[in-house]
């Protein structure tokens, strides 16, 4: 039972999102930084992607959930071969100044604040399925 707890899809998804949205922030934060630095190429974290394509496979199907299978008795599907890790990739494109530095702000500061809003969306998932565990658990205590 607790191996049914511990391997859902809540705690397999929720926690490495969390993860790469901690190091999105980071990674923000460092092209911050570096906004005056001559030559200096902005980086992001790409994961989102790479997690849809783990959980919907190679075609992701358009407003449909894909059977999960959650008891041996259920019908049985595909099993996934691919896990999604966060990736950290340059971004060449749009080169706005003289010194060859492409970070801007603005954009900078707003993926901080999606960033965040994404992050604490995902807190507040997993602490609440975590509260419902312990509910259900302590439920019968008196």
């Amino acid at each position: 039972m607790l191996d049914q707890i511990m391997n859902s899809t809540n705690f397999n998804y929720l926690p490495r999102a969390m993860t790469a949205a901690s190091m999105r922030q980071e990674v923000v934060a460092h092209n911050i930084a570096n906004i005056n630095t001559p030559n200096y190429v902005k980086k992001n974290l790409e994961f989102e992607e790479m997690l849809a394509q783990e959980i919907y496979g190679e075609t992701k199907p358009k407003g449909k959930l894909e059977l999960v299978q959650t008891n041996d008795k259920h019908l049985p599907f595909r099993r996934l071969n691919t896990y999604a890790t966060p990736a950290f990739v340059e971004d060449r494109s749009a080169i706005m100044r003289v010194d060859h530095n492409n970070v801007d702000i603005d954009i900078e500061m707003a993926t901080l604040a999606k960033n965040q809003i994404y992050y604490n969306a995902l807190a507040t998932q997993l602490g609440g399925y975590v509260s419902k565990m312990r509910n259900a658990i302590t439920s019968g205590q008196s």
